[in-house]
């Protein structure tokens, strides 16, 4: 039996891939889509041959789960529709617009006991698995310092401009947020939970109501320093992820928009320290990023361990955490001084 699988909301991009990767599931289906502008799930429906529903209750009750891809403001409601009919949720990524709305979609998924899978696709990279793989292993000795570069070019194009993502009131911030806060999880993972942060936002070159440029700075109690540098104006870039240890370093590219069509081979480099100095060595891994399947292994988990009624690989936790992450660098950037990271 297939699993029936609500799109609820198509504002976010990623409604596309998550769609697509539901339609090539063996063990999904599309039951619907539904959106808060009817004409525009008409128009999402027809471009991938499914049907738009109006009825947002329906569509729920009819439903064996929800997929969550709408302008970040709306998590919240539709969060609640799904769990008021007991419904496994898959909710794009931030968590909500501020801390009290992801605070509050974590309430109502503990209170009606559904399950909750936060939208995080860094996590499904063999890319990202491998690094795991050398730091649980001590291949860099002590790391001292982590640097993630996220972004791309699309602030330079007016449909961007003009989108949802540049209201905060909709969207909750700039690009900090929308890019950082797959950094901010990508450091949980490795590292575990950073203790303050400092920050600095700019608005400068587009001249919109949220940041277009960010660089924040995690301390962690054993001294590691994390930085993060997020952009809506990379016009190209190489390297994504550097990882520095007292015994060797971590470069990764072709994990972001700005960074994907810079190479075509060694996207993950590891040096080691050794005899003579120490040698670089390539990895044969291809990120998923770079073959252009990168969104869609999100649902794909979701629907996975749905099926198998196994623990969902990403959690509303780990939504709450790196949304606390992303909170301390903007209060930090607001006051000029480093901030403490308050987990929720």
């Amino acid at each position: 039996m297939k699993l029936k699988i609500a799109v609820l909301g198509t504002e976010h991009y990623h409604a596309n891939f998550w769609t697509r990767a539901l339609l090539q599931s063996p063990d999904a289906v599309v039951s619907g889509v539904w959106d808060t502008d009817p004409a525009r799930a008409s128009a999402f429906a027809g471009e991938h041959g499914v049907e738009a529903n109006a009825d947002l209750a329906g569509l729920i009750s009819a439903s064996d789960a929800v997929a969550i891809c709408s302008a970040t403001v709306d998590h919240l409601a539709l969060v609640e529709a799904a769990a008021a009919r007991g419904k496994p949720v898959l909710c794009e990524k931030p968590l909500g617009i501020d801390r009290a709305q992801g605070e509050a979609i974590a309430a109502v998924v503990k209170r009606a006991g559904i399950r909750f899978m936060q939208s995080f696709p860094k996590r499904f990279d063999p890319a990202n698995h491998e690094i795991k793989t050398l730091l649980d292993r001590q291949a860099l000795g002590k790391v001292t310092l982590c640097r993630v570069r996220h972004g791309h070019s699309h602030g330079f194009t007016e449909a961007f401009k003009s989108a949802w993502f540049v209201d905060p009131a909709r969207s909750g911030g700039g690009t900090l947020l929308d890019e950082g806060v797959h950094a901010a999880d990508f450091l949980r993972w490795m590292f575990g939970e950073p203790e303050s942060a400092f920050a600095s936002l700019s608005s400068a070159t587009l001249g919109l109501p949220v940041e277009d440029t960010a660089v924040a700075t995690f301390r962690y109690a054993d001294g590691m320093i994390a930085e993060v540098t997020t952009s809506w104006c990379f016009a190209a870039a190489d390297t994504s992820i550097e990882i520095y240890g007292t015994e060797g370093s971590i470069l990764l590219s072709g994990v972001d928009i700005a960074s994907r069509p810079t190479r075509e081979t060694d996207f993950l480099r590891v040096f080691r320290r050794g005899d003579g100095g120490g040698s670089w060595t390539a990895s044969d891994v291809v990120p998923h990023f770079k073959t252009g399947v990168f969104h869609e292994h999100v649902a794909w988990a979701f629907v996975k361990a749905l099926k198998e009624q196994s623990p969902m690989p990403v959690t509303i936790e780990d939504g709450l955490r790196a949304f606390a992450i992303i909170e301390a660098a903007y209060r930090a950037a607001a006051s000029g001084r480093v901030e403490a990271i308050r987990p929720s």
